[in-house]
């Protein structure tokens, strides 16, 4: 896990490379509440993610996501984090392996089925299979990355899932589908 200090060097190496770049520390109000970060964080367009492994029992877990990025092209490894309030996180500290599903502008209601605390069944409706890797994969997403457990590292209140891509597929026949700014977005606009 990187510290303060690793954090601050690794920008200021940004800053020297791209240009400037302005450090301010973040504070919360007396509540808690740290909207002017999640603000700025939401203009940063993101692609939407289902992440999903199989729990200790065999059964598909999934989870929306949009904190996904590669990490390295040898090996080739990715990231993607869950907050430590979900209840699926036990499944994937313990899975061996796991798979992205990266969605495309078509699957919007596959991602807020899966986003939802209240629907009990992530799966309903949503045709997938189980990879050779015992990682479910859901049909027709724009690409998936079938990975197994790299590493996992604590990061403030969500724990960060490096995984070594041993399968990846990508079908370019759609648009992907894009989180902007709190709401769904395709290249072309709004969706």
């Amino acid at each position: 896990m990187l510290g303060e200090a690793a954090l601050l060097h690794l920008f200021a190496l940004l800053s020297q490379a791209i240009g400037s770049i302005t450090l301010h520390r973040m504070t919360t109000n007396a509540d808690g509440d740290n909207r002017a970060f999640r603000d700025a964080l939401g203009c940063f367009a993101t692609g939407v993610t289902i992440v999903t492994c199989l729990d200790e029992n065999g059964a598909a877990t999934g989870a929306t996501a949009s904190s996904f990025n590669s990490v390295s092209l040898d090996p080739p490894l990715i990231l993607f984090s869950l907050g430590h309030h979900m209840r699926t996180l036990r499944a994937y500290e313990a899975s061996a392996a796991f798979a992205v599903n990266v969605l495309h502008m078509d699957q919007k209601e596959i991602s807020t089925q899966f986003a939802s605390q209240s629907v009990a069944d992530k799966w309903a409706g949503v045709a997938h299979t189980i990879s050779d890797h015992g990682c479910p994969l859901i049909d027709g997403a724009l690409a998936i990355f079938e990975c197994e457990s790299w590493e996992k590292h604590r990061g403030g209140d969500h724990i960060i899932f490096v995984g070594r891509v041993v399968r990846a597929t990508a079908n370019v026949t759609h648009h992907p589908l894009v989180f902007y700014r709190g709401k769904y977005h395709s290249l072309g606009g709004a969706g």
